[in-house]
């Protein structure tokens, strides 16, 4: 059989579905394994020699719903709700 054309009207099978995890379209069928995020394991892979990699999911690169308030909050000593200190100060 050739590489060329006649081999390629061959490919119509999908080894590779879409990850319910990651989201990628690299859930292996038959393995039932993720190749990009390791799904359905309960770590997520991650690998120091994929450097890239590493830089494309790691923190800041989502939302940071969380992480992203924490420099204003940690100013004021993590306080939430009643007084602020100065008011409070002023109000005695």
């Amino acid at each position: 059989m050739t590489k060329g054309t006649t081999s390629q009207g061959k490919r119509h099978k999908k080894s590779h579905i879409l990850c319910r995890r990651c989201g990628r379209r690299s859930f292996h069928v038959q393995k039932a394994r993720c190749s990009s995020c390791g799904f359905p394991s309960a770590k997520l892979r991650k690998y120091n020699w994929a450097e890239k990699a590493l830089r494309r999911r790691t923190r800041g690169t989502g939302r940071m719903r969380y992480m992203k308030s924490l420099p204003q909050r940690a100013k004021h000593h993590f306080r939430h709700g009643g007084i602020p200190m100065k008011k409070r100060i002023a109000i005695k």
